[in-house]
């Protein structure tokens, strides 16, 4: 039986440029997909959407931005709870979500070692998990995270709660929406204290 395609996540912490870079050459990515709804860092500089366009292409890595598409936080505000938290479901079923996923899935179809790329090093709360992995694992893909010490979790392992206390992605009763706040707008709980 033939192994579902594999897409690969990282996150850049605030590595240095050349232990990213590693990495990626650890497994072979060959292009970086930016999932960062604002491609910028303060802290990580050589992280900037600019650095990398123009520094991983000269590493035989490609790099493709698609934040607007498959970011965490949305634009809109009926895809926020009252509290902040971005909303999934809605975000997943946007045309321009779909968009995004349809490429990266054309991507792994090419036989692209594709990573989605975010900021956060442990994969367990951010996005590129919670949201695009989800529709991806949904959709006969296997997702494989690198963490920060080069080493891999298949997300089928994270799901069956064997590696560390990563919650697993499929939980039920648990509410499919970002572990906290990202709003830029923090909203208040509107909810009547009894």
């Amino acid at each position: 039986m033939e192994r579902a395609a594999t897409v690969w996540t990282v996150g850049h912490s605030n590595h240095e440029f050349d232990h990213f870079v590693g990495l990626l050459t650890g497994e072979q990515i060959k292009f970086v997909v930016d999932v960062r709804s604002s491609p910028y860092s303060r802290f990580a500089p050589q992280f900037n959407r600019d650095a990398l366009k123009e520094q991983l292409p000269r590493l035989e890595v490609d790099y493709l931005y698609l934040g607007d598409e498959l970011g965490g936080r949305p634009s809109r505000d009926d895809h926020y709870d009252a509290d902040g938290h971005a909303l999934y479901e809605p975000m997943s079923l946007e045309l321009a979500f779909r968009t995004g996923v349809e490429r990266v899935k054309k991507g792994v179809a090419n036989h692209h070692r594709i990573a989605l790329m975010c900021s956060e090093s442990d994969p367990t709360d951010c996005h590129r998990r919670l949201l695009v992995g989800r529709v991806l694992t949904r959709e006969g893909l296997r997702i494989h995270h690198i963490l920060p010490d080069g080493s891999i979790h298949e997300e089928d392992e994270v799901n069956l709660g064997a590696v560390g206390d990563q919650a697993p992605l499929f939980e039920e009763g648990v509410p499919w929406r970002s572990t906290q706040s990202v709003s830029p707008r923090q909203r208040p709980n509107t909810s009547s204290v009894v």
